[in-house]
C-alpha cells in the first residue's frame, strides 16, 4: 500500500475478529493474582519494549514501594458498552504485566467499576474507589464528558487519573498537574485527518456531532485544520443531535439536500454506527463521502459491516502495528481473551504500564512524587519509546489516516493505512494547548 503524502509502502492493517466478545462484566469487583505460568508469558511479552529503555530509568532495584490500588472505571454498561470491554481487558493485562515481572518490584491491585456512561455515577465511584479501597490511581471513561468530571475530582483529591476519552480539553483548557492520557486527542487525529481529508476526499464540508465535548472538539479542531489546509474549503452545514439518540433521518436529509462532497461526524460507539448505518440504507454514501474519526474503530466495523466500506476515519491502533513491543502484547491479549485488541484495551494497557514506570522511576506509590517523576519521563510503549510530555502531560502518540475497505474475506472492513503523521509532529505546540500546568 502506498503513502499517499510520501510515496512510501505502508502495510495494510488488517484486522479480524470481533472486540465484543464476553468477558469482564460490570460492577466491583477485584482481580485475583495471576498464576506463575501466566506471570512468566507476560514478562516476556514486555521484555523487548521495555529493554532498549533500562539504562535510562532509575526506577525499580533496590526500592521498596507499597502495593498501588488502581481503580479502573470504565462504561460498561449503556452508549459505550461495547468500547468499554477492550478497556477493562487492556487494564486487566496491564495489571497483570505490572505484576509478573522483574522491572517492578510493588503489585497492583485492580479496582473495577461500571460508570453506566454517567458523568455522576462515573464521579460517585472515583469517590468511591478513592475512599473505600483505598486507591490513588485511577483508569478510565471513554465519554469526554465523565472524563472532565474525573479530571476535576482528581485535581482535588490529589490522585493520578489517566483518562480514556479524547476531547482535546482534558489535556488542553481544563488540564491539571494530575491527569496524564495515554489516550490520542481529538487534536491529534485531526492533524492526521484534515489535512488529508481536505486533499483527497473533497473541500465543502458538513459537520455532523454528539452535542456533548468531544462532538465540539471534532468540529473545532477539524474544521480549523482544513482551512488552514485549503483556500477552497468550505463548512456547509452543522447539525448536532443527543448523545444517544436513535433516530437520524432528518439530519441526513439535510445533509443530502446539501452542497456537501463529505460529511464529518463528531460521534463514536453506537452514535457513530447508528448514524452511518442509516446514511448507507438512505443512499447518502452514493453522494457524499463519510469521515469520522473513530470511523476505523474495530467496533464500528464490526457492527456495520457492509456499510463501513469506502468510509474514512483516523487511525489510533491497530493490532498489526509492529512498533514498540505491540506484537507481544496483541499474543498476550489473544492468549487471554480469544480476541484481538483495539484501540480502547491498548489506551488502557498503555495507560497502567507508563505510569507504573512512573512509580517505579520515583521510588514510592505518592501520587505527588510519582506526578513530579512522570511528567516528560521516556517510557515504554505499544508505539515505542514514548512520554507524557511536560506542558500538558499528553502522551506524543502517532497517528494515521485510513480508509475501510471491503476485506477479502467475511464482512467486516479492512483499514488501508493512508498516511502515518509521527507523535511529535501529530501533536499541537505547547502554546496552542491553552493548558497551564
Amino acid at each position: 500500500m502506498r503513502d499517499d503524502t510520501t510515496g512510501r509502502e505502508l502495510d495494510e492493517a488488517s484486522v479480524p475478529g470481533d472486540d465484543d466478545s464476553p468477558g469482564a462484566g460490570g460492577g466491583s469487583s477485584t482481580r485475583p493474582t495471576p498464576d506463575s505460568s501466566r506471570r512468566a508469558f507476560l514478562a516476556v511479552a514486555g521484555a523487548a519494549g521495555a529493554g532498549a529503555l533500562a539504562g535510562c530509568m532509575g526506577g525499580g532495584g533496590g526500592q521498596s514501594i507499597d502495593d498501588v490500588t488502581y481503580g479502573v472505571l470504565s462504561p460498561m454498561t449503556g452508549t459505550y458498552g461495547a468500547l468499554a470491554q477492550g478497556q477493562r481487558q487492556g487494564a486487566e493485562l496491564a495489571i497483570e504485566h505490572v505484576n509478573g515481572s522483574d522491572e517492578f518490584d510493588f503489585q497492583i491491585e485492580g479496582v473495577y467499576e461500571d460508570t453506566q456512561a454517567d458523568t455522576a455515577t462515573g464521579r460517585q465511584l472515583a469517590q468511591k474507589v478513592v475512599e473505600q479501597d483505598g486507591a490513588q490511581y485511577i483508569m478510565g471513561a471513554i465519554s469526554s464528558s465523565t472524563a472532565l468530571a474525573l479530571n476535576e475530582f482528581a485535581g482535588s483529591e490529589e490522585v493520578i487519573y489517566n483518562p480514556g476519552a479524547a476531547a482535546m480539553n482534558i489535556t488542553g483548557a481544563q488540564c491539571n498537574e494530575w491527569v496524564f492520557r495515554a489516550e490520542t486527542h481529538t487534536a491529534q487525529i485531526a492533524e492526521a485527518m484534515a489535512p488529508w481529508t481536505v486533499n483527497n476526499v473533497g473541500t465543502s464540508a458538513w459537520f455532523h456531532i454528539a452535542d456533548y465535548a468531544y462532538g465540539e472538539s471534532v468540529l473545532e479542531e477539524w474544521s480549523s485544520r482544513m482551512g488552514a489546509e485549503s483556500d477552497q474549503y468550505e463548512q456547509v452545514g452543522v447539525s448536532r443531535s443527543e448523545l444517544g439518540a436513535s433516530n437520524y433521518g432528518s439530519f441526513i436529509s439535510q445533509i443530502s439536500n446539501s452542497d456537501a462532497e463529505l460529511v464529518v461526524l463528531g460521534m463514536t460507539g453506537g452514535d457513530l454506527v447508528n448514524f452511518t448505518s442509516q446514511a448507507a440504507n438512505q443512499g447518502l454514501k452514493e453522494d457524499v463521502d463519510i469521515v469520522a474519526g473513530t470511523m476505523t474503530f474495530q467496533s464500528a466495523r464490526n457492527a456495520l459491516g457492509p456499510a463501513a466500506y469506502g468510509t474514512y476515519g483516523g487511525v489510533r491502533y491497530v493490532p498489526s502495528l509492529d512498533t514498540g513491543d505491540n506484537q507481544d502484547f496483541v499474543s498476550a491479549y489473544q492468549d487471554a481473551y480469544d480476541s484481538v485488541p483495539d484501540s480502547f484495551a491498548r489506551v488502557a494497557y498503555d495507560s497502567i504500564r507508563m505510569t507504573a514506570h512512573g512509580i517505579a522511576e520515583a521510588g514510592t506509590d505518592d501520587p505527588a512524587e510519582v506526578r513530579s517523576a512522570l511528567s516528560g519521563l521516556e517510557v515504554p510503549s505499544l508505539y515505542g519509546p514514548n512520554n507524557f510530555r511536560e506542558c500538558d502531560q499528553q502522551a506524543t502518540n502517532p497517528v494515521w489516516a485510513g480508509e475501510n475497505v471491503e476485506p477479502d474475506s467475511g464482512e467486516t472492513a479492512t483499514v488501508e493505512l493512508r498516511t502515518k503523521i509521527e507523535g511529535q509532529d501529530a501533536i499541537p505546540p505547547c502554546d496552542q494547548v491553552e493548558c497551564s500546568l
